[in-house]
């Protein structure tokens, strides 16, 4: 018995030293347990040791959902001197509760301010640099070539184009739009495009932040203009999967499919080629809105209990190059957010890179964007709207009872 308790302790305290660093070492934690992220992090600590062989990393690897639960814990209990994490508001109760640290010598003395400008506004709280990001991935309008010519129409140049386009899609007999939302979210990247491009960022921040009420005229106006959509989407699409709506699209059953760049190799499965997928920017609303886009973004952060803060920016500064972001983002298939960064040819990739660098600001998506009861909430309604747009006042009134409830927390 005596011999399990020592055993037990010995585990207990090693598990207790995770994230404590010795001289000359350098402890990060992340959640890269797929085997394509996972040779991705070991590829950039390979890269940072050679180019800094004074520094030896421990790289404590968790997976996703234990990720989740364990970083609330090791960043007040034991930090380690980097940890992964997210951009926006997924960052913000820790950067709130004093957990990380501002980083703003490190952007501004390796050009980042420049090279990263794009995620500039998704790492900023109160007007400082929480952390640096290092990929992420565009969404927008994936469509159906072949579709578009059965119909007879030009891809859009704008909101009133698309929305023109779809009572030919419906005389072809094909859905203008297609989606999947038994898993709510798809639906939620619907509703932040439309979001962004009617009242713009700054707007979509402050919604997803509690500062709106939900029955705002605004915000009646973002449904407004998926008011015009909606008879033309998928009818049953609240029954099926993404990846269901994704082979409508690859069948040419669907013209249109609001959806991130992850779906690339669903939509090739099902048949598709560079030839007959196309990619569009969403389209403009209101005229003179800056464009800014839906990038979820993966970061890493310092914690203000870190032990070792002079490596673990060492360690950020290379992970924010131009060079790091090449190679990592060409092992995970996304895109680097350096802008001087390059990508493969990969049309996809190349068109999001570009679209992404040159965007006003990143959205993160609702679930990222907004608390998760808030975000829960609203991606039901979302749902709800799309199979019954006569109950939008309704709708709208509960969304707003959640924002009081969850805001005042």
């Amino acid at each position: 018995m005596n011999i399990l308790k020592g055993l037990f302790g010995l585990g207990f305290a090693m598990a207790l030293s995770a994230g404590t660093a010795l001289a000359g070492e350098l402890v990060i934690n992340s959640d890269q347990s797929d085997p394509a992220p996972k040779k991705a992090m070991e590829e950039l600590i390979a890269g940072f040791e050679a180019a800094n062989p004074d520094i030896k990393v421990k790289w404590n690897n968790f997976d996703h959902e234990g990720y989740k639960a364990a970083i609330r814990n090791f960043l007040t209990a034991d930090p380690p001197d980097v940890a992964a994490w997210y951009a926006g508001n997924r960052m913000a109760p820790f950067v709130k509760a004093g957990l990380f640290e501002p980083v703003d010598d490190v952007w501004a003395a390796n050009g980042f301010n420049d090279q990263l400008k794009s995620a500039s506004a998704s790492m900023t709280i109160d007007g400082k640099k929480w952390g640096v990001p290092y990929t992420y991935y565009q969404w927008g309008i994936y469509y159906n070539k072949e579709a578009y010519k059965k119909a007879g129409v030009e891809v859009p140049k704008t909101w009133a184009e698309f929305v023109s386009n779809c009572e030919k899609f419906k005389a072809a007999g094909i859905d203008c739009l297609t989606t999947g939302t038994k898993a709510l979210w798809p639906a939620a990247g619907i509703f932040d495009y439309l979001d962004l491009r009617v009242n713009g960022y700054d707007f979509h921040m402050d919604l997803a932040n509690g500062k709106i009420p939900w029955t705002d005229d605004r915000v009646k106006a973002v449904f407004a203009e998926w008011a015009k959509i909606q008879p033309y989407t998928t009818a049953n699409h609240a029954a099926i999967d993404w990846q269901d709506a994704a082979a409508l699209l690859s069948q040419g059953k669907a013209a249109n499919y609001v959806m991130g760049n992850f779906a690339v190799a669903t939509f090739k499965d099902g048949g598709m080629t560079n030839d007959t997928l196309g990619f569009m920017v969403f389209p403009e609303i209101t005229p003179g809105v800056p464009r800014a886009e839906e990038a979820p973004t993966d970061t890493f952060h310092i914690p203000s209990g870190a032990k070792n803060k002079e490596d673990a920016k060492k360690f950020l500064a290379y992970l924010g190059s131009p060079e790091a972001q090449t190679k990592m983002n060409a092992t995970l298939g996304q895109l680097p957010t350096n802008n001087k960064s390059t990508v493969g040819d990969d049309p996809f990739l190349q068109q999001g890179f570009e679209m992404l660098s040159t965007a006003y600001a990143l959205a993160q998506f609702f679930d990222r964007d907004a608390p998760a009861d808030m975000a829960k909430a609203g991606m039901e309604g979302f749902q709800e709207f799309m199979v019954k747009p006569e109950n939008l006042d309704k709708i709208l009134a509960r969304l707003e009872k959640t924002r009081q409830k969850v805001y005042a927390q």
